[in-house]
């Protein structure tokens, strides 16, 4: 059955209430060092069912400021928050006026490697641009988008969420559907603690790298989904030596005794995600691992995509439905 759209409000134009998917990194090589001091990377991100949730209201033109709000307290709400300045880059590019109301019901963490900020970002950027008439196309939005002001992910998940990322991550290439089983589960782990991506990349050598193709590992993934080897992060040696305590823990999820196809950290962590099912089933598992590690969150999720280019994500519950 074809997802069923999760935009704008029948009962009031004005509103829109949308998913804001958390990522995973399939791949993730580091490729150079840049003049700008950012890092080219090489990666395949592909959008997850697990997520936060952005509703959206356009405010009286009389307005002259935007609105947020949060359910976690110490999550900002001023112009440091990536949906208020993804709002006002918005505004900066389309030439639109109008200002908005956000409540942000915020569930993926922050420093656990799976993009929330950019997707809420993202989420602001897609629901202004449909609430006010849809003056940009999508190809508009993801060129708007490329701008570090509101992360380098936020192009990303303006794709159909699979994609072939380069550059600092801007450059999205968009790719068609995976041959992974819709209903593969992937378990996100995410200890107590986060990981900062400047630190991560403190420790991090060039010298050191896989020395994998990044196109040969895109092919793997095209041609057989799961079934290879291709499981690579770049980023996990610098983040295993900034806290080891993480390696231990990806080394106990990748053990025999649980099975899983595959079990990669996202992103610069510190969320580590496992594919397939454990073979002590899903409670024992969540069990086992809380009573060796002291862990923020274990959801479990699939991966999920856009139906269409002008459909948004849609939440798990609407995917259910």
């Amino acid at each position: 059955m074809r997802p069923r759209r999760s935009l704008v409000s029948a009962a009031a134009a004005a509103t829109a209430k949308l998913f804001s998917p958390a990522k995973v990194n399939l791949f993730l090589r580091i490729l150079r060092k840049r003049p700008d001091k950012y890092h080219d990377l090489a990666s395949l991100f592909h959008t997850v069912s697990f997520g936060d949730t952005l509703d959206m209201e356009m405010l009286p033109s009389s307005a002259e400021q935007d609105e947020l709000e949060c359910n976690l307290p110490g999550v900002p709400v001023d112009e440091s928050n990536l949906v208020i300045r993804a709002l006002r880059l918005f505004r900066d590019r389309s030439g639109m006026k109008q200002f908005f109301r956000v409540r942000l019901e915020k569930r993926i963490p922050a420093q656990a490697g799976m993009g929330g900020g950019s997707s809420n970002a993202a989420t602001a950027f897609f629901g202004a641009n449909t609430l006010c008439g849809r003056p940009a196309s999508t190809s508009d939005l993801i060129r708007w988008a490329d701008d570090p002001i509101i992360g380098s992910d936020a192009t990303f998940f303006l794709s159909e969420g699979t994609a072939y990322c380069t550059g600092r991550g801007e450059i999205v290439t968009p790719v068609e559907p995976l041959p992974i089983p819709a209903d593969l589960p992937v378990f996100l782990v995410k200890p107590s603690y986060g990981l900062s991506t400047p630190k991560v990349f403190g420790a991090f050598d060039l010298s050191a790298v896989s020395p994998v193709d990044p196109e040969e590992l895109l092919e793997s993934f095209q041609q057989q989904g799961v079934q290879h080897s291709g499981w690579i992060n770049d980023l996990e040696p610098p983040a295993f030596a900034v806290c080891p305590e993480l390696g231990e823990l990806k080394a106990f999820l990748a053990s025999e005794e649980h099975g899983f196809q595959a079990v990669l950290m996202s992103g610069s962590g510190s969320t580590i995600y496992c594919l397939g099912e454990p073979r002590e089933g899903t409670e024992a598992f969540n069990a086992v691992v809380r009573e060796k590690y002291d862990i923020e969150g274990i959801w479990r999720t699939h991966l999920v995509r856009r139906a269409s280019a002008d459909d948004w994500y849609t939440t798990p519950e609407e995917q259910a439905a």
